[in-house]
């Protein structure tokens, strides 16, 4: 695998970083519409209560006919949507193996003002690349191709409610004894549960299967 093209995503779940992680080049889609019930402003995580969904508030265009790119939607602010977050990840995580170590990594990005969605979705991509120590390096497509050739094309991933047809490894899971194992997620959960080891789990996801 040389080039993987995937959607700027909230905190991508796992199945994204893992087509990243196999990867050499990576390619954001940046001239895609955008859709909603994707993962481009939520991401899945594990709490007590099962899966919660956090969801990043956007301002939607008020002209109905004329649909957003993804890379010029705005964030709706007046909401306290950071604040909001990061209590759930720091409820849901704060006794899991590694967020203490994380943690103050990742709490200034939801102290931070962003003006729209993808900068605040690339802030903390970079935050997660480091924490993984991938160094992948990055472009941006020019022009939107529904087929695009020689590359191998992940975009599918950012669909929220169409799970891929992957079968994701067990891994050490919060709240596991109550609602079983819990796949793909936000790579976060991964990250937070597994630690170093997270790399090797995603080098390990067969797309194959």
């Amino acid at each position: 695998m040389n080039t993987v093209l995937i959607h700027p995503n909230y905190g991508c779940p796992i199945a994204q970083y893992a087509a990243i992680a196999q990867g050499y080049t990576l390619r954001f889609e940046a001239k895609d519409n955008y859709q909603k019930q994707t993962y481009r402003n939520r991401m899945k995580i594990a709490t007590s209560s099962g899966i919660l969904t956090l969801t990043i508030p956007i301002l939607h265009n008020k002209n109905t006919k004329e649909r957003q790119q993804s890379f010029e939607v705005r964030i709706e602010n007046t909401f306290h949507w950071q604040r909001d977050h990061w209590r759930s990840l720091k409820v849901a995580y704060q006794t899991s193996p590694y967020f203490e170590y994380y943690e103050d990594i990742f709490e200034p990005l939801y102290h931070t003002a962003y003006d729209k969605l993808i900068d605040f979705v690339l802030a903390l991509h970079e935050i997660i690349m480091d924490c993984l120590q991938l160094e992948n390096t990055f472009t941006y497509t020019s022009i939107y191709e529904k087929n695009p050739e020689g590359i191998s094309d992940f975009r599918h991933l950012t669909l929220a409610k169409k799970d891929p047809a992957i079968t994701f490894p067990d891994y050490h899971q919060l709240f596991r004894d109550k609602h079983g194992f819990l796949a793909n997620l936000t790579v976060l959960d991964l990250l937070f549960n597994e630690g170093p080891n997270a790399i090797s789990y995603l080098e390990g996801v067969d797309f194959t299967s």
